[in-house]
């Protein structure tokens, strides 16, 4: 049974609303000025409100500003009576957010038929309203599934620290790192386009593939080549037309090397031991999965004591600032560098700036990001 508040100052008029609305079938509840009404919607959650415009103490106006801008009423159906006809009286209740209008003297056929046509758009808020709030738990559960797909932080002999924030849309990143013997360590970075469940499950499935070493006849020690066994396994066509991003290297802690290649991801930045010099890692390539007869290359470097590695999805730069300009690349590095100030984690401290930049509630994007102390 759907609730309905009737607000309104003149006893004869709640009287005959009510007897008409409950003999439709309708719980009905009646308050005689705009507080009381505005109390009473708070209390009962009414599916639709009838109110009065004209009444003492708050106006029918201000009473249905206040219920929309509340968020718990917003989708309650708001029915002003009023006996101004004029176009800017109307144009005023519709920016007050008053969905439909009864003009006085109420004539009983219409005000039922309005008041079906609006418990009718109200169901299907209704209905919109729950179906998002189960979208949204199950994104919530894919992006924790996610999440605890990543691998635990490394301390010794050098030190991961990795943080993963997905988005309100959920998007497709992941990484992970994992020894390949007891001096190489392979670690990568993807992030796949779009949102929603259709990027997060690829992303899922290199993480398996390349944890599982399930790639036959793969050498894992080279990137290159592990890039282009993953662009002929994850083909776009094949894939629901998704392709994916990654930073993939390798690195000897014995002989203090990293090799790495990259497809059409941000370059990873390799910061000095003194923290005011960076390099920008990164080697040509087109996303995985988007031509079959793309050719990956590596590129090497010497890591020298006491630097720190960053890899990074774009989510945590491309963020638009409330002018509409983007953040951006630089601006992120140069971040990054201010931070980084000890041979300890400072992704919390990047983490609370790029937040701090980040006007809106989520981010538009996934935001993954890796720091890498090599000692």
């Amino acid at each position: 049974m759907y609730q309905i508040l009737v607000i309104d100052d003149d006893p004869a008029i709640q009287l005959v609303l009510t007897r008409l609305l409950k003999k439709q079938g309708y719980d009905v509840t009646v308050a005689s000025d705009g507080q009381q009404g505005l109390a009473q919607a708070q209390q009962l959650h009414p599916a639709l409100i009838v109110c009065d415009w004209m009444m003492p103490r708050m106006n029918g106006l201000e009473v249905c500003r206040r219920v929309k801008a509340d968020p718990s009423l917003s989708s309650t159906f708001f029915i002003l009576l009023t006996s101004l006809d004029s176009v800017e009286d109307r144009v005023k209740g519709l920016d007050a957010g008053a969905n439909d209008f009864i003009s006085k003297p109420i004539e009983i056929h219409e005000l039922t038929a309005r008041v079906r046509s609006g418990l009718r758009l109200y169901q299907l808020n209704y209905e919109l309203h729950t179906q998002q709030q189960i979208l949204a738990a199950e994104l919530a559960e894919a992006a924790e599934y996610v999440r605890s797909l990543l691998p635990e932080p490394l301390t010794k002999p050098l030190s991961i620290q990795g943080k993963y924030i997905s988005s309100s849309r959920l998007g497709g990143d992941g990484y992970d790192y994992f020894w390949l013997d007891r001096d190489n360590l392979a670690v990568y970075l993807m992030d796949t386009a779009g949102h929603g469940l259709k990027a997060t499950l690829p992303a899922i499935s290199v993480m398996h593939l390349l944890r599982s070493h399930a790639i036959p006849n793969l050498n894992y020690y080279q990137p290159s080549d592990v890039l282009s066994a993953l662009n002929h396994t994850f083909q776009m066509s094949a894939q629901n037309d998704k392709y994916f991003t990654i930073w993939y290297g390798v690195y000897n802690r014995a002989k203090r090397q990293l090799t790495y290649a990259s497809a059409g991801h941000p370059p990873a930045i390799l910061l000095s031991p003194k923290r005011t010099l960076s390099q920008r890692l990164k080697t040509p390539g087109m996303p995985v999965g988007m031509f079959e007869d793309v050719v990956f290359t590596n590129n090497f470097c010497e890591i020298e004591p006491f630097s720190t590695l960053y890899i990074f999805s774009d989510g945590i730069y491309e963020l638009q600032q409330p002018d509409g300009s983007i953040w951006g690349l630089d601006a992120f590095i140069n971040l990054v560098k201010s931070c980084s100030h000890t041979e300890k984690s400072n992704l919390d401290r990047i983490l609370a700036e790029v937040r701090a930049l980040n006007w809106k509630e989520s981010f538009e994007d996934d935001v993954s990001i890796l720091e890498i102390n090599f000692d």
